[in-house]
């Protein structure tokens, strides 16, 4: 994988916004990165009572500061978590450079396939994310496609159905190839299709149904079909 974020190539589409300046996007992903790095390493190491102690004091101390920062605000369609409508292509769990839970999944378009954008991207999957030893958790290669196939429609939709094929185990710690394209449009409903390589050897395959909001295939739509079928 690219040491460069995704938004440096230029053939990206999936930009991420550029927040209110450069300094604070070079930190926030810095501190993203360390967080990681530490996610990373508690499920590496084998630490006595005492360091654990240690760290969980010093984590604990880190947690306070973070909890008299000021907050992003509420005012976004994901209203708990602050976000803006522009703000999930860094704080997505799955992608966004600025979410430590992220690997992260970097994603950009390139080209198009019967007048439909293709979107390519790569992860690397670090220990955090272990299911059978020395490889990726199947629940974690599910959620990626989830947001690799979501990512691909280039509008608001609702995942209505997933389907995966595992083909062969996928391995920590190496660079992944994605790819999605269309694979046909009903009305409201769109499948799109995406595989997973590694080294040209195909390892994962999957299939997605996904459906725009009654309202249209606007964040707004779909911000309006949240409320509607959330309600009490």
């Amino acid at each position: 994988m690219s040491d460069s974020p995704a938004e440096d190539r230029p053939d990206t589409a999936w930009t991420a916004p550029e927040p209110p300046d450069a300094e604070t996007a070079l930190e926030e992903r810095r501190l993203a990165d360390e967080l990681r790095r530490i996610i990373d390493r508690l499920v590496l190491v084998r630490p006595e009572a005492a360091d654990l102690r240690r760290a969980a004091d010093s984590a604990k101390a880190f947690g306070d500061l973070l909890d008299e920062l000021r907050p992003r605000g509420a005012d976004g369609v994901v209203s708990e978590a602050g976000l803006r409508p522009t703000d999930h292509l860094r704080h997505s769990p799955l992608s966004g450079s600025a979410n430590p839970l992220a690997p992260p999944v970097e994603l950009w378009t390139e080209g198009e396939l019967d007048g439909h954008p293709v979107t390519r991207g790569t992860v690397r999957f670090g220990a955090a994310y272990e299911g059978p030893p020395g490889h990726v958790h199947g629940g974690m290669v599910a959620a990626m496609f989830d947001e690799l196939l979501g990512r691909s429609q280039g509008s608001a939709g609702f995942t209505g159905r997933l389907t995966i094929t595992y083909r062969r185990p996928t391995p920590l710690h190496r660079d992944l190839d994605l790819r999605a394209a269309f694979d046909r449009v009903e009305g409201r409903k769109r499948w799109i299709t995406a595989t997973c390589h590694l080294d040209g050897v195909l390892l994962t395959e999957a299939e997605g149904l996904f459906i725009a909001p009654r309202g249209g295939d606007t964040m707004a739509a779909l911000a309006e079909s949240l409320v509607r079928n959330t309600a009490p």
